[in-house]
């Protein structure tokens, strides 16, 4: 079966679920010691977004789990409430659990996405957008999407806020590992953006 839906997907396509799934990894949970190790062994070019990736791999060298644990708890958790809140609701309303979430239920109900059973927090965390856009590419929710598709799907509850997003997580005081994951965020979701805005439909 998965066979079957490797030859559907395009290289650059697996490339770029590849890199959905890894901030989605990312921004799920701190990292542990062999995450850490695959972002130093990391490898970027000139473009921006390849920059970006190597100062990643530079921090990642130098971080320990115990500290990137503190750090991702100072951001996300904190004493109630972190520094950053990582959902569409509270980026486009000011406020947790609004339209957006609705509209997002509405979309993953339609396209067979359903929440992990472990997983308490709003569908809207971009952890949980990140994954979704990964598995939408290979299909991991049935057959790989449709680039139109996937451009619909990212200008309704991605692109409006994810940039925004990741530009406050490069920029935010607690953030050292994760400013350097920012980054690589926002490089990503402008070259997204441009692609999708390029495509026809």
């Amino acid at each position: 079966m998965s066979a079957a839906v490797d030859t559907k997907v395009a290289s650059e396509d697996r490339l770029r679920a590849d890199l959905y799934n890894f901030l989605g990894l990312m921004l799920s949970g701190p990292p542990d010691q062999i995450l850490l190790d695959q972002c130093a062994g990391l490898s970027g070019d000139e473009s921006d977004l390849g920059k970006a990736i190597g100062g990643l791999s530079r921090v990642a060298k130098a971080t320990k789990p115990k500290k990137v644990e503190s750090e991702f708890n100072a951001l996300f958790i904190g004493l109630g409430r972190g520094e950053l809140l990582p959902y569409a609701s509270y980026y486009l309303t000011g406020f947790l659990n609004e339209k957006p979430l609705a509209a997002l239920r509405t979309d993953m109900a339609t396209r067979g996405m359903t929440r992990a059973q472990n997983v308490y927090e709003p569908e809207d965390n971009i952890a949980s957008l990140m994954e979704m856009m990964g598995g939408m590419i290979v299909g991991r929710f049935g057959t790989p999407s449709t680039l139109d598709d996937q451009k619909q799907f990212f200008n309704k509850h991605i692109a409006p806020w994810a940039g925004h997003f990741y530009a406050d997580l490069e920029a935010a005081k607690n953030s050292v590992l994760y400013a350097s994951l920012g980054s690589v965020g926002k490089a990503f979701m402008e070259i997204e953006r441009e692609a999708f805005r390029m495509t026809a439909g």
